[in-house]
């Protein structure tokens, strides 16, 4: 009896041991620069240049090297290696990593972590799913699926002794350069001063998104139209810049420096000041809703203008339309949302006072930014899933941010998706094949609308191609799964099966050849078009499962099924390999499609477009429209030409 005593006594006590024991951290906080380092050395902005990252708890090493990132600091130019920060070392944890240095290597890799590491996570967030990398095989030969998993993308914080940083697919990396500023003393940069690209958030969030996106959609790094390529960076650039809403103390600086208007110039529309002004731009590398004007030696806002457009075939300078085109549609919500702050403010006038804002002013209209800023940004990110995956123009984006908000809030309260319409339409970006800029107009078609079709006969055959595919069971293999290379390698399984079944299907009825537009079982090329590879062959590219929580409560069970089709083709002499794909948007409670998003082989009209766009840009000499053609680094070519 006394012995049970003993024991019990000490189960008791090693029950109580255990329950004492801290949880394992939610979030690890590093601090870096909000911007970059200019701000700490002006008296104005000093107390807010620094932040504090706060990004998911993980097991780092040395490096550091995490579950998606692996920082490797090698400085090709010295031929060295420079120190591995440990951000699990003790007096790192204490201090919440390395205080901002630019003279710290240690610390620049601590950065690059911070920053990559935060824009993953927005990522996820308004995904509802894990962030992966492009696959091992895209990065060379662009062959069919591989067992090539890529775990982490590698950062180099001191790749380059240049004023230059990218995305480099076929090293699965991003590589960071530095370089002396100018020595104009008018350049508001210490002259000759050494600039490091990885201290700029801007740039690292810039460079990061563009991984991020060639693993969502890889063939958006095809130039077949004059938009693609220009929207990769316009993304990039979006997703950096509603990140610096996250930043509460330089939110609430700007929001009283600017009195709280927004449209007038302002840190937190400016993309990579330091890098601007360093190579002697005298502004921001990239604003979205200014520029300086050398004429008068001064920043000037821009007006928008519908034929800017028209006119604008360089990739950056098309991108930055679309890029103001979505701030834009922020600045209009944000001053929907903060309209009654301000008439409260203003005793009913809506006209402030002058002299400085109130603190507690200052504060409700800095979060009504963040709120805003943060919608937009989800809106934007959630209608990657809703894009055709080739081909892609700034119109059909416009459809997609329309069609992913009104899944999950049908209910526009704040009139976000109006306030999109309305700052394309300025800016002159319309969607083809639209009768008006109406929400239910820019709504991608449903199957059950094709008027070709009796009504309900499309719907029930497709209920019945979901049931035979098995697609719930093949979904509940994924549900529950939390290692990336495990969703990665079940996925690749079930892309492999749903082959099979669609491939099955196309043999019973062409009903989704009809829906898709892809050539499944044959194919007629336009006139003066020959065929030159044979019949051509589909794959399922993708097959991504997504839970969200819509505006009323409810959840949103989707999966997104890409299907992939290549076809070479001879044209006045040339061969073209010509990209076409659709993405199906499937509910999976009701067991329905309801969206096909496509660009098929069906539609002749694009295949010529396609063509001659590509015959169009081979006699084109200059950089900004070749630049992707027979070269490696894509990006390195892009980002030091500024095309």
């Amino acid at each position: 009896m006394a012995i049970n005593s003993k024991l019990k006594q000490g189960t008791t006590e090693a029950a109580r041991h255990v329950a004492s024991q801290p949880l394992a951290p939610t979030h690890r906080l590093l601090r870096g620069y909000g911007f970059d380092p200019t701000l700490a050395t002006q008296l104005e902005t000093a107390l807010v240049s620094e932040i504090t990252y706060k990004i998911p708890w993980e097991e780092v090493s040395p490096g550091p090297v995490g579950e998606y990132i692996e920082v490797v600091d090698y400085d090709p130019p010295s031929g060295c290696f420079y120190a591995p920060v440990d951000l699990n070392d003790e007096r790192v944890l204490a201090q919440n990593g390395l205080a901002p240095s630019e003279g710290n290597p240690q610390f620049h890799q601590q950065m690059a972590y911070a920053v990559a590491m935060t824009t993953i996570d927005r990522f996820e967030r308004a995904l509802g799913r894990k962030a992966f990398w492009t696959d091992q095989h895209n990065r060379e030969s662009g062959a069919p699926l591989t067992d090539q998993f890529v775990p982490r993308l590698r950062i180099y914080p001191h790749a380059l002794r240049m004023a230059n940083a990218y995305y480099s697919r076929r090293k699965g990396a991003l590589l960071f350069g530095y370089f002396p500023a100018t020595e104009d003393r008018t350049s508001g940069q210490f002259p000759g001063g050494m600039v490091f690209t990885c201290l700029s958030h801007d740039v690292v969030a810039h460079e990061t998104t563009h991984a991020l996106l060639d693993g969502f959609h890889e063939h958006f790094l095809e130039p077949t139209n004059q938009d693609v390529l220009a929207f990769h960076e316009a993304f990039a650039d979006i997703v950096a810049l509603f990140q610096h809403f996250t930043f509460p103390e330089v939110l609430r600086h700007q929001i009283a420096k600017t009195r709280g208007d927004l449209r007038t110039e302002n840190l937190l529309a400016q993309l990579a000041a330091q890098v601007g002004h360093a190579r002697g731009t005298h502004g921001a590398l990239r604003d979205a809703i200014g520029k300086y004007d050398p004429a008068i030696g001064k920043w000037v806002r821009l007006t928008p203008d519908p034929a800017e457009l028209d006119r604008t075939t360089k990739v950056h300078e098309r991108g930055a339309i679309l890029v103001a085109a979505v701030f834009d549609a922020f600045l209009s919500i944000y001053q929907n949302r903060s309209r009654d702050l301000l008439r409260l403010a203003s005793g009913g006038t809506g006209v402030l006072p002058q002299g400085e804002l109130h603190p507690d002013l200052s504060n409700r209209l800095a979060q009504e930014a963040a709120k805003s800023a943060g919608h937009v940004l989800n809106i934007c990110i959630r209608a990657l899933d809703y894009c055709p995956p080739v081909d892609l123009t700034f119109g059909e984006y416009l459809r997609a941010l329309i069609t992913s908000d009104m899944d999950l809030f049908p209910d526009d309260q704040h009139r976000y998706r109006v306030a999109f319409i309305e700052a394309f339409r300025r800016r002159g970006i319309y969607p083809n094949n639209v009768r008006t800029l109406s929400e239910d107009s820019l709504r991608w078609t449903r199957p059950g609308e094709d008027p070709t079709l009796a009504p309900g006969e499309m719907e029930d055959r497709l209920k019945l191609f979901i049931s035979n595919i098995h697609l719930r069971t093949h979904v509940d293999k994924l549900r529950y799964l939390t290692s990336r290379e495990a969703i990665w390698s079940m996925s690749r399984g079930i892309q492999a099966d749903l082959h099979a079944a669609i491939q099955n299907q196309v043999i019973k009825a062409l009903i989704l050849q009809t829906l898709t537009g892809l050539a499944l079982s044959g194919f007629s090329p336009p006139p003066g078009v020959k065929l030159s590879g044979g019949a051509p062959v589909f794959f399922v590219k993708s097959i991504r499962e997504a839970r969200r929580q819509r505006g009323d409560g409810r959840a949103l069970n989707q999966v997104f099924i890409t299907l992939v089709q290549t076809e070479t083709m001879e044209h006045n002499g040339q061969t073209h390999s010509i990209r076409c794909g659709s993405v199906l948007v499937i509910d999976l409670d009701e067991e329905r499609v309801t969206y096909v998003i496509r660009k098929g082989l069906h539609d002749q009209e694009r295949l010529l477009r396609t063509i001659e766009f590509e015959e169009s840009r081979s006699l084109t000499a200059s950089l900004g429209s070749t630049y992707f053609v027979g070269i490696r680094e894509p990006f390195a070519a892009l980002h030091s030409s500024g095309a």
